[in-house]
């Protein structure tokens, strides 16, 4: 009966004729299980907003979710941001079936609150929009985008007024006045109204340009080599990034540019991909076969919003070889570094999972480090924190293909890393060298660091691991002695011999251990499905006479051991 009530009230409400009708015919099968899936909860408005498979129904993405989701907002922002109705919200959009009116419904909400709203005239990578709400001195910023997820998915993505994501109060602030918004009457408002009123702005080329101006003046992009000696091929991904990215590469001097032409224009259903994240096996195929086809040194990708960034580089042997989000990373921390003012500190982050080696890096560089819980919207609120006027923010990225580079985007931008990849590519073929030779250096350094992450099923119903973990912590993992552990729910770090320490984060259910060769294992329990992701760092180090495929093989081999003993011991 609860339920019955709900559908009529959403049929009442819903004003897309297309999700009205999907949900009349759930009605008429009688399909309970699917309607109970949809009426057992609304999709939670988080730290990340909104995302989740466009349906009908208030636990899917949707024209009504996103009308309440935006008139929420709009009340948050004005009770909460000084001038918000002036300063405005800008919006942008990806090319997903839907994007475009579920953008334009949420810029015609705002506008009936009397928020100003800029909007892009086409489809926008993300680094793109979060760049505009500190060049345009923006409220917040909203882009529809479900990123690297499947074609069924969309999500409703918000910035703050300092350019990043949001985080603690204003999740929980923004969802309360969602609830509101979702019990009350919508208003009307359309385009040309707002347009009428003075409230619309279009962005048009001459943003997208201030956007691509802005990556060419940073600092960070000078160049210190040839670009015309490499070659590269790109892929869109069957996404937004493509013209900003060829015309960054080509501003930076960069004449060998080979496009995935059959994934190059904007496309919301991937027809060549069965998942759209360069991380996920097979997706980088057709980039690199093109490399292949063209010898170029490097093939390259963003995912489907431009705010991930991949390579695989031309081996010895003449063939591809992907690199890790925390390769990748350490690349661009020590390619940077290396070229930072001197007259200031330079402050690079990473995440609590990602690779230990940035840590080591950036000492050897007498640079600030510091680390967060897993997330954009941590790396980004933090760094924001902890620059000064003498302690300038270089560097930040996380293991999932995630990299910002100085303070033009408060935000993972994966076409500034693109182009700082290749320049990077190209000083290091100024003096003969590779990206492989670089990384060797780096290992031979500080030892390889070799990460991985795996999830272990657990049986259902079985209690929570991370109390089961707390209750009889384990001394030894894999025959090694846990040196300390880092108990992100208790905030704690203790210390083998007893002694502890507090850790300056916010509380989450993670432990992270420490062993005595090196290797670190951390773990975070799911809170919805019973099992857990496990990250995985082993640390090998080089003699005089090693190789680096000597290193490497010891290395896979501690990992594999590490990897089957923790996964049995749980």
């Amino acid at each position: 009966m609860k339920n019955d009530t709900a559908i009529a009230r959403w049929l009442d409400r819903d004003p897309d004729c297309i999700t009205k009708n999907e949900l009349k015919q759930l009605v008429a099968r009688n399909d309970k299980k699917e309607l109970l899936d949809r009426f057992s909860g609304r999709l939670a408005f988080g730290t990340a907003g909104l995302r989740g498979k466009v349906g009908a129904g208030p636990n899917r993405m949707n024209l009504l979710v996103i009308q309440e989701t935006a008139l929420g907002l709009s009340h948050y922002l004005l009770s909460t941001v000084s001038d918000a109705k002036n300063k405005g919200v800008i919006i942008g959009y990806d090319c997903r079936p839907d994007s475009q009116r579920f953008a334009e419904a949420a810029a015609c909400m705002l506008m009936s609150q009397g928020i100003s709203v800029y909007l892009t005239e086409k489809v926008a990578p993300t680094p793109l929009v979060c760049f505009g709400v500190l060049h345009l001195n923006c409220a917040a910023a909203i882009v529809v985008t479900a990123s690297h997820n499947p074609p069924a998915y969309n999500g409703f993505k918000v910035y703050w007024e300092n350019g990043a994501q949001i985080i603690p109060p204003h999740d929980a602030g923004i969802a309360e006045e969602i609830i509101k918004a979702a019990d009350s009457a919508l208003p009307k408002m359309t385009l040309d109204a707002g347009e009428q009123q003075g409230l619309l702005t279009w962005l048009k080329a001459d943003y997208y340009n201030a956007y691509r101006q802005a990556i060419n003046n940073s600092c960070y992009l000078a160049s210190h080599g040839n670009p015309e000696t490499v070659s590269l091929s790109y892929s869109a991904m069957h996404g937004v990034g493509a013209e900003l990215a060829e015309g960054l590469l080509k501003d930076a001097g960069f004449t060998s540019i080979y496009s995935v032409q059959a994934q190059r224009e904007p496309d919301g259903t991937f027809p060549t991909l069965k998942f759209p994240n360069p991380e996920e096996a097979g997706a980088m195929d057709l980039a690199i076969a093109e490399a292949a086809k063209h010898s170029a040194l490097l093939a390259c990708a963003n995912d489907p919003d431009a705010d991930r960034f991949a390579a695989a580089v031309r081996t010895t042997s003449g063939g591809y070889k992907m690199l890790t989000g925390d390769q990748l990373g350490v690349l661009f921390a020590y390619y940077l570094l290396s070229h930072a003012d001197a007259s200031s500190e330079s402050l690079v982050g990473t995440t609590i999972v990602s690779s230990s080696l940035l840590a080591k890096v950036a000492h050897a560089f007498d640079a600030c480090y510091y680390e967060t819980l897993t997330g954009f919207k941590w790396l980004s609120n933090v760094a924001i924190q902890k620059k000064t006027e003498h302690r300038h923010f270089l560097f930040a990225y996380e293991e999932a293909l995630g990299y910002t580079i100085g303070s033009t985007t408060w935000d993972k931008d994966g076409l500034s890393a693109l182009t700082v990849f290749a320049q990077m590519t190209a000083e290091l073929a100024t003096h003969s060298q590779s990206i492989w030779d670089r990384l060797e250096m780096i290992y031979r350094a500080h030892g390889m660091h070799l990460n991985t992450q795996c999830s272990i099923a657990l049986e259902p119903g079985a209690s929570p691991l991370g109390d089961a973990l707390r209750a009889n912590p384990p001394t030894r993992i894999a025959g090694r002695s846990i040196i300390k552990v880092h108990d992100l729910k208790a905030l704690k770090i203790y210390h083998a011999g007893g002694n502890e320490e507090t850790i300056d984060l916010p509380t989450s259910d993670v432990l992270i251990y420490h062993l005595s060769d090196g290797s670190r294992v951390v773990v975070r329990p799911s809170g919805t499905e019973p099992k857990i992701k496990c990250y995985y760092e082993v640390i090998e180090p080089f003699s005089e006479v090693d190789t680096m495929e000597q290193v490497t093989a010891r290395a896979e081999k501690n990992m594999q051991s590490l990897i089957r003993q923790h996964q049995a011991s749980l």
